[in-house]
């Protein structure tokens, strides 16, 4: 065996007893006695924890320097693996062959819920420094998942369990409710700690859904530079891109080398939003250009950002719609917009993350529009039964009074249903046929709109369109509807006595309803496909326009062109 050989075995001697000796310090932490979590309210009943933590956190570090540091052939990695698998899952067996036909979702979901447990389980035995770790090192989003498994009254506690480098992570990822739950339980310097950590759009979107005097006490324990700046995008509305920028950003000078550019990234850039994008601006920081991490590091050390940055910039206003903000990212797949003020002033910049939020937004709002139900940002099981009851009672109290015209127009033709009561049978079919036809059109224009494949320009290119669409689904569906008719509802039968003795043409009256289902479909994809883009002409949302409405205009016009035939035809 050669010396390095022997050095390299000596080294991971010396690791192994590390490795013990933290395993030591862990079960001391996991034996120390806390009563009860769920009466935990200050960080000075953690602080032996604490310290602790951060002394096996140093070892740990040291350990890796010292010992596995160029030496990946020394350990097997399986091992590795495997003990990382049971530090993570605390026991979790999976067999893959079980698993190789499940979908990769229902696998993920399986594995946070054993983690879940696997926490719950270390709680519940009081393992807090075991607990701590485990959950630190989760993603802030399951992190944060994990509290909504948690009883309101073991919230606080379980928060100040998490070390301080990543406890403003998980926080900001925390629903509001849980967020006020933890912030009640905190001291003044622990308020100050967390508004001080959180991102400016993550501690923006806290306060908006902060009660008054909750925000108030937050604000009192804010630093004069980080009240400053949340008050100012506080003054945003909230429509606009100025309300969900946020002002961590990297910027350069047009006259920096590309080596001096990115040392300056690489001294700011642990605290900003995103480092792959960097905005050239003056001294006044008028937005000059933008440059990528790839330009700068892949370009000559000596060469000037002014040299390579793109100047064509694509950016928004402090006061742009945020669906437009959404929408421009998407439509350029940008990481990142810069957003400027009147004066061409980079004041923050909107990332993609943030984009998806807009777009999931307004996605759900369209569609509660679309379903006549008045949009809320609350999510489904927060909303209670007296709120739901007032979002969706005055659209069904408006779409029932519209109906008044549908009873209007059977009342007008009453005598008519009086002589010749089998056009009565017809109604439900008729009337859905048309209301269906009229969605289609609706929902592919409004869905066309909003992402901008149509505008008003192009309105009688779609009325037309959608003409010949429905002129070719009115004669396919008469023919069948005709077929129908004769064959389930009149049994292959001319004629039919009835009662009273007259004689009933089935003939006609299949040939009446077939005309009803021709002329009801055109006229409802037409008028599906115009109200949209009207609603978009006097600037009301053109989802209004969706199918309980089209559906409530288009049964009255189909039951004024069923009987305008059946009048002409039948001479009633």
């Amino acid at each position: 065996m050669s010396d390095k050989e022997k050095d390299q075995f000596e080294e991971n001697d010396n690791a192994i007893e590390e490795e013990d000796d933290l395993s030591t310090t862990a079960k001391a932490d996991e034996e120390i006695n806390i009563d009860d979590i769920e009466g935990l309210d200050d960080f000075e009943i953690f602080a032996d924890i604490e310290k602790n933590k951060d002394e096996d956190e140093e070892e740990t570090s040291e350990l890796t320097e010292e010992g596995y540091e160029d030496e990946p052939n020394l350990i097997s990695e399986d091992v590795l693996d495997a003990d990382d698998d049971q530090a993570v899952f605390d026991g979790f067996e999976a067999d893959e062959a079980d698993k190789e036909f499940e979908g990769v979702e229902e696998i993920r979901e399986e594995q946070i819920e054993t983690q879940f447990e696997s926490l719950t389980e270390m709680l519940d035995a009081k393992k807090y420094a075991e607990f701590a770790r485990t959950l630190g090192e989760l993603n802030p989003v399951d992190a944060a998942d994990f509290f909504l498994e948690l009883s309101p009254k073991r919230i606080p506690g379980v928060f100040k369990l998490l070390k301080k480098d990543i406890s403003a992570e998980v926080f900001a990822e925390l629903d509001s409710d849980v967020q006020q739950k933890i912030i009640s339980a905190m001291t003044d310097r622990e308020i100050s700690f967390i508004i001080e950590e959180l991102a400016v759009d993550d501690a923006v979107d806290m306060l908006d859904e902060l009660p008054a005097n909750v925000v108030a006490r937050i604000m009192r324990n804010a630093s004069v530079e980080t009240r400053t700046e949340i008050n100012r995008f506080l003054a945003y509305p909230d429509f606009s891109a100025g309300s969900i920028m946020t002002a961590e950003y990297v910027d350069l000078r047009a006259y920096m080398t590309c080596s001096q550019a990115i040392a300056h990234i690489r001294r700011t850039g642990i605290d900003k939003e995103t480092v792959y994008t960097a905005y050239v601006t003056d001294a006044s920081r008028i937005l000059q250009g933008t440059v990528s991490f790839k330009d700068l590091i892949f370009s000559d050390g000596d060469k000037l950002v002014g040299d390579i940055m793109e100047t064509e910039i694509i950016y928004a206003t402090t006061h742009d719609d945020k669906e437009y903000v959404a929408d421009t990212i998407s439509k350029y797949g940008l990481l990142a917009l810069p957003i400027v003020d009147k004066e061409n002033r980079l004041v923050g910049i909107v990332t993609v993350d943030d984009a998806i939020v807009v777009i999931n937004e307004e996605a759900t709002e369209d569609i509660e529009i679309m379903a006549a139900i008045t949009p809320t940002d609350k999510p489904y099981m927060k909303t209670g039964v007296f709120e739901t009851w007032k979002k969706r009672f005055p659209w069904l109290l408006i779409l029932m009074l519209a109906a008044i015209f549908s009873s209007a127009v059977i009342t007008h033709y009453e005598n008519a249903i009086g002589t010749y009561a089998v056009l009565t049978v017809f109604f439900p079919m008729l009337m859905n046929t048309g209301g269906n036809a009229g969605s289609q059109s609706s929902v592919a224009i409004i869905r066309a709109m909003s992402l901008g494949e149509i505008n008003m320009k192009n309105f009688l290119r779609v009325i037309w369109k959608e003409f010949r669409v429905s002129v070719l689904c009115g004669l396919c569906l008469a023919i069948v509807c005709f077929v129908k008719t004769m064959l389930i509802d009149f049994k292959l039968q001319a004629t039919t006595i009835l009662d009273n003795g007259a004689v009933q043409d089935n003939l006609l009256v299949a040939a009446i309803v077939s005309a009803t289902a021709f002329f009801a479909v055109v006229v409802a994809k037409v008028v599906g496909s115009l109200l949209p883009m009207l609603a978009k002409k006097i600037k009301l949302d053109p989802a209004v326009m969706a199918s309980p409405f089209i559906t409530t205009i288009v049964d009255t016009v189909t039951l004024v062109i069923y009987f305008s035939i059946a009048s002409k035809v039948l001479g009633l």
